[in-house]
């Protein structure tokens, strides 16, 4: 802050010097060289000043403005005869001065006011930049003192007791600000000191607390090494728990005590709406007495309800347990897809059957050739070796040969009767085909003719509705 304050100060006194420096007497007139040659020297000072702007004497608003200073600001002692020795008879004082004006401004040419407002103009520019930095204590000083150089820079020149006067005021008044400054500087650098030995103590206290809780950590650290690890952990677990519960036990308190502020303030509300209603309780007890009554009411009429729900809930399931048309068509479709497994499932085993049997009795038949063969084959040489046994083989043979006629004549009888029972087999199958075709038919027009009765139904309810 010092340094930011050292800087301020340093833009503030160049501020100040570039303003004495746009605001120094500038030259506005210059005398002719062919004008008449001053010989006093009160006229020759007094053509200078013209020259700048500046006029020597007092006029009558300069003679009032110091006489209502002069009521406000005591004047020093040292210049207290040369404001008694004034003229008192301002207006000759007034003619004459204006008289020798206008003759030295006769010798006396315009200086060209362009450089001098470009002049002006490029520092004020530069002085008002630098009040940028500034404060705004420090402005209202550089304001003050622009404003008593404007004043300075009058036509009417002023007195020297008043300038003093002048000077002396801003000099107080800036010490004035200067002192005001220095005690806010120093009000704020104490509070900063107080702050800051504040801040050390919290910082040393928090320095110690930090290497004490350093201390017991570390202490920790080693028991924890040299304790077991599951017992380590099983008291974490419980710590953790504990503290878990401990906080559920002030949640649970502080509802506790919300719903119990609550009850009560409910129990009060009522027992305050119970005393501003004390005269109504006898109606109260006629319109309880109709409640429960319509209460019984409402309970006698639940139980018939619910008597006759049951009901409908018996005869709902009997009707359930009718199947309607379409369950009837599904359940046939069933039936019928069952009927044709069971059938092929037969069909196929009644083959097995069949082949079983044909093939038992080829084998049956094979035997017997095979031991007839077998028989022949060994009493062949045996009857071949005498013409008695000889004859006798062959009347054995012939016997054979006949039996195997039969057995052959047997088996073809057979073979035409299973063809004829399969030609009549297949004639009652042809005839149930034809049958089951036309149960379906009249099924399907029996079910054209019920879907046209229902239409035919629904059209007499609408036209009787």
């Amino acid at each position: 802050q010092d340094d930011e304050f050292m800087q301020r100060k340093e833009k503030a006194i160049k501020a100040v010097t570039d303003i004495f420096e746009v605001y120094k007497p500038q030259r506005k007139y210059k005398r002719q060289k062919g004008a008449e040659e001053l010989l006093d020297e009160e006229s020759k000072v007094h053509a200078t000043l013209l020259e700048y702007g500046r006029r020597y004497g007092f006029s009558r608003q300069a003679g009032k403005t110091e006489q209502a200073e002069d009521k406000k600001i005591a004047v020093p002692p040292g210049l207290a005869a040369a404001v008694k020795a004034e003229p008192c008879d301002e207006d000759d004082l007034q003619a004459a001065e204006e008289l020798r004006i206008k003759t030295l401004m006769t010798g006396m040419a315009a200086m060209a006011k362009e450089e001098s407002w470009a002049d002006l103009a490029h520092v004020s520019f530069s002085c008002i930049s630098s009040f940028l930095d500034l404060d705004v204590m420090h402005i209202r000083q550089a304001k003050c003192m622009q404003s008593e150089l404007s004043a300075e820079e009058r036509p009417e020149r002023l007195g020297a007791a008043q300038q003093h006067r002048r000077k002396v005021a801003s000099l107080n008044k800036q010490i004035l600000q200067k002192t005001k400054l220095l005690e806010e500087l120093q009000a704020k650098c104490t509070d900063l000191q107080a702050k800051c030995t504040e801040a050390k103590k919290t910082l040393t206290e928090v320095k110690s607390y930090s290497e004490k809780l350093d201390k017991e950590l570390a202490a920790l650290e080693t028991i924890e090494s040299q304790a077991d690890s599951s017992i380590l952990q099983s008291l974490r677990a419980l710590v953790a728990m504990n503290e878990n519960l401990k906080s559920q036990e002030q949640e649970f308190k502080a509802h506790c005590r919300e719903e119990m502020e609550r009850l009560q303030q409910s129990i009060e509300n009522l027992k305050a709406e119970t005393v501003e209603n004390g005269e109504e309780q006898e109606p109260n007890k006629i319109i309880e007495q109709q409640y429960k009554t319509e209460k019984d009411k409402l309970q006698k009429i639940r139980l018939l309800l619910a008597r006759r729900n049951r009901e409908i809930a018996i005869l709902q399931r009997k009707i359930d347990e009718v199947p309607s048309r379409a369950e009837l068509t599904q359940y046939q479709k069933r039936f019928i897809e069952l009927y044709s497994q069971v059938s092929a499932t037969h069909k196929e085993t009644k083959q097995f059957f069949t082949l079983y049997n044909t093939l038992d009795d080829k084998k049956v038949y094979l035997e017997k050739e095979v031991n007839l063969l077998n028989s022949i084959h060994d009493n062949f040489h045996q009857a071949m070796s005498s013409s008695g046994s000889r004859e006798q083989f062959l009347r054995q043979m012939e016997q054979i040969v006949e039996g195997i006629k039969q057995n052959r004549m047997k088996m073809e009888k057979k073979k035409q009767e299973n063809k004829m029972r399969r030609d009549q087999l297949n004639d009652e199958y042809l005839e149930l085909l034809e049958k089951q075709r036309l149960y379906f038919k009249t099924v399907k027009e029996f079910k054209e003719e019920c879907r046209k009765n229902e239409i035919l139904l629904s059209k007499l309810k609408v036209s009787s509705s």
